[in-house]
């Protein structure tokens, strides 16, 4: 889900709002500062109520931006890569670049977001009580009961143990460290899934039924999680039938590349013609990766700009950019691919460029592969990256040097 609206970065990590989010701004701003402060706590002016409704809808906005920075920052402790978060209508998505290399990391990940919940619902009932304590305004004592509320049902709710909600990575988790296979255990997860957004929906058409629009609600979630848990399944399926293969058996290599120190006017003038491709690895002085450049943006750069614009200003940063290396499983960076990847993985090895994988390099393989493969016994799928230095010449130890052809 993209933003619509750039909030900044907040613990290193890029938030944004989605337009959607109005919806549920205005849900809680309007039932709590028109009808619920209301009917509880009567006698106090207009303005009061919907101060507090406003204030109580922001606060839990933050809240469930506190939720999924959780996420995150647990996620980049576990070398996992974090694009953003997008808050939206049904709260918050924290987008991870890539998947946990481990089931006791997939668990910590997980579980951060409940617990920064919990501890959210206990930070405002202490400060409802010590409100009271001060003798502090009603409405005050009353928004702060509503949020530790709300903040509690949050928890409670994404700890059930159905994908795509916390409890369903945590699920995946245990049954990934119980069987040693995390794809099976993601369709697993992903069926539990389904199952409770159909009961959710069942639970809401009946709601409907008994002339309750808060139903709709339900049939909302229900169908959300429905979508986002086959959704998981398919991408499980996927990495069931990739399980074994490593990114250096798929990678087109060796890759067209540009220099940074170029500039847009020479590259179209010289290479423009002669390269095939839409993307390129770009290659700083050294020969290191420095990032990627598509031609749509460097047609984007005005024509009396393009000679003293060089591609390194140009270029997304390698840090935007899906990169992987050649050991690594497959099945485990397909997640990476982005927009600013336009959808490529560059496969590196100690700052080297050695191959690219695209979208026609996936569909090959999967062309070649059943979805109902199976995970082959022994594969291993606990990668570690290769801290030792680069041989003089590089290839894959017991086999001949790869070099597929050329193709993206």
């Amino acid at each position: 889900m993209k933003e619509t609206v750039p909030l900044g970065r907040y613990a290193g990590v890029r938030v944004g709002l989605h337009w959607s989010v109005i919806g549920i701004l205005a849900l809680v701003a309007v039932s709590l500062g028109g009808y619920v402060l209301p009917a509880d706590l009567p006698g106090h002016p207009p303005l009061a109520y919907a101060v507090s409704g406003i204030a109580a809808a922001v606060l839990l906005v933050c809240s469930v931006l506190v939720h999924e920075l959780a996420h995150s920052v647990v996620a980049r402790r576990n070398d996992v890569a974090v694009e953003g978060i997008t808050l939206w209508l049904l709260g918050g998505v924290a987008r991870l670049r890539g998947e946990a290399r481990t089931s006791g990391a997939d668990f910590r990940i997980a579980a951060v977001g409940p617990a920064a919940s919990l501890v959210l619902a206990l930070v405002f009932g202490a400060g409802s009580w010590l409100a009271v304590e001060l003798a502090a305004d009603e409405l005050i004592v009353a928004v702060l009961g509503y949020l530790a509320v709300l903040n509690a049902v949050l928890a409670v709710f994404n700890l059930i143990p159905a994908a795509p909600l916390d409890g369903g990575r945590i699920l995946r988790a245990v049954l990934w460290a119980w069987r040693g296979d995390r794809f099976r255990a993601a369709v697993w997860s992903a069926w539990a899934g389904r199952g409770f957004g159909f009961l959710l929906i069942a639970a809401g058409v009946v709601e409907v039924l008994a002339r309750s629009t808060a139903g709709l609600w339900w049939v909302l979630i229900g169908l959300f999680v429905v979508n986002m848990a086959s959704a998981e399944e398919r991408q499980a399926r996927i990495g069931l039938a990739l399980a074994g293969i490593e990114v250096a058996t798929v990678m087109s290599t060796p890759a067209e590349t540009v220099a940074a120190a170029q500039s847009v006017e020479q590259f179209f003038h010289d290479s423009a013609v002669t390269h095939r491709h839409s993307t390129f690895p770009v290659l700083d002085e050294r020969g290191q990766l420095s990032g990627l450049v598509a031609l749509n943006d460097l047609r984007a750069v005005p024509v009396q700009d393009r000679s003293g614009t060089a591609l390194r200003e140009v270029a997304r940063p390698l840090a935007e950019v899906a990169t992987a290396e050649p050991g690594e499983p497959l099945a485990l960076v397909l997640s990476r691919m982005n927009e600013a990847s336009r959808g490529r993985i560059l496969v590196s090895e100690h700052g080297r460029l050695r191959g690219i994988v695209s979208p026609s390099d996936i569909t090959r393989v999967l062309a070649d592969h059943s979805l109902t493969a199976t995970l082959p016994a022994g594969a291993d799928l606990s990668w570690e990256p290769d801290t030792r230095p680069p041989p003089p010449n590089w290839w894959f130890p017991g086999q001949q040097r790869f070099e597929p052809p050329a193709r993206r």
